[in-house]
């Protein structure tokens, strides 16, 4: 076999990319213009919702209180939290799945032994809706209910 010289070696080794850093002042400066929309509160029509906000080091705890259908001029990093964060997970059992070496026995718990539960599905709690490009006179009084469209199995 034929001995590679340095060359051929150093062109064989992968090159590294430059690890890129986050411009956190500029993502905060994005995060603190104001924008102006509808909060949505999905779980009680017509309730207040409460909660506390802080996404930067060194930024202030900010405590905001929204009721359901009011026009507010939030910041944007709190809008995106709303629209992003504010969900819980609702559980089911797939169907035709089961954990390798778990006990088969269908008479207890409604015949669930062995199946794995997983996420199916991200339940919103509020979100906000941007007015930015809407007239306030335009936006609906009233929220049509969401709608998840699923693969059926064949």
């Amino acid at each position: 076999m034929a001995e590679m010289t340095k060359e051929e070696v150093k062109n064989l080794t992968p090159k590294k990319e430059p690890v890129r850093i986050p411009n956190y002042k500029y993502m905060r400066d994005q995060d603190r213009e104001l924008v102006t929309g509808k909060f949505i509160y999905h779980e009680v029509p017509g309730g207040a919702f409460e909660f506390v906000y802080k996404a930067y080091k060194g930024d202030e705890v900010e405590k905001y209180s929204m009721v359901d259908g009011g026009i507010y001029k939030i910041p944007r990093g709190v809008a995106k939290h709303l629209n992003n964060n504010v969900w819980y997970p609702q559980y089911d059992y797939v169907p035709g799945e089961g954990m390798i070496g778990a006990v088969t026995n269908t008479t207890t718990h409604g015949g669930h032994i062995g199946k794995l539960m997983r996420i199916t599905k991200k339940v919103r709690r509020v979100s906000f809706m941007s007015m930015e490009f809407l007239d306030i006179e335009g936006v609906p009084t009233s929220t049509p209910g969401i709608v998840t469209v699923e693969a059926a199995n064949i």
